[in-house]
């Protein structure tokens, strides 16, 4: 069984996808496998969030499909249901960590701080999302605290853009970069999926490049 951490480690992008009505799940994922990217964390900020990856799962199965901002036990169990191969949290919530570990499902809890990166060290967990990652202060940060955790890898999410993408990247600490701008509300309501499409495609051109030229620490 293909581990989707590896998956994400080997693309090195998340698109954090917040779809509102389930009709647009297999167009947004269309959209994101012709550019180049076969993955996604549909975020549970939706009602349609479930649903979305019920279809995306269905139509889809080379697609690594994962559950994002998922806050509870309730959510986490509600996603693997509908096919999500991985759990992602904007923090650190044991309950949902035990859960996940519980039922052999790949988790990526968030973290701010040192204290929350020791508490998943001490769930035997080594990838954990750094958001809201600019906000915190961004590559600075992320440098400073990762120096004091070797082995840890880090997916930062929370104000990465086209513009920064590439020096997150750089960074040996980055496992993966999740991003927004991929997909947005605006772009999936005006049925703009070719320009989704060209957006991944752009990044993953970037990926491609850093990739190629080395990281740094």
């Amino acid at each position: 069984m293909v581990d989707p951490v590896d998956v994400l480690r080997k693309l090195g992008l998340v698109p954090a996808v917040i779809i509102d009505q389930p009709q647009y799940a297999a167009n947004v994922a269309r959209a994101l496998i012709d550019g180049g990217l076969p993955c996604a964390e549909v975020t549970f900020r939706t009602p349609a969030a479930e649903e979305s990856i019920r279809q995306i799962a269905k139509l889809y199965p080379q697609m690594t499909i994962g559950a994002g901002t998922v806050l509870t036990v309730d959510q986490a169990e509600r996603a693997v249901g509908a096919g999500a191969g991985f759990i992602v949290s904007p923090g650190f919530d044991v309950r949902v960590v035990d859960w996940c570990q519980a039922h052999a499902v790949p988790v990526i809890p968030g973290v701010a701080t040192p204290t929350e990166i020791l508490m998943a060290l001490g769930k035997g967990i080594d990838v954990v999302k750094f958001f809201p990652a600019e906000a915190l202060g961004g590559i600075r940060t992320l440098q400073a605290t990762a120096a004091a955790f070797a082995g840890v890898k880090f997916i930062p999410t929370g104000g990465i853009s086209a513009q920064n993408l590439a020096a997150y990247l750089k960074l040996k600490v980055v496992l993966a970069v999740g991003g927004t701008w991929l997909v947005t509300g605006n772009l999936i309501k005006a049925g703009a999926f070719n320009e989704i499409t060209r957006l991944t495609r752009e990044a993953v051109e970037v990926v491609a490049h850093e990739r190629k030229g080395g990281e740094t620490e």
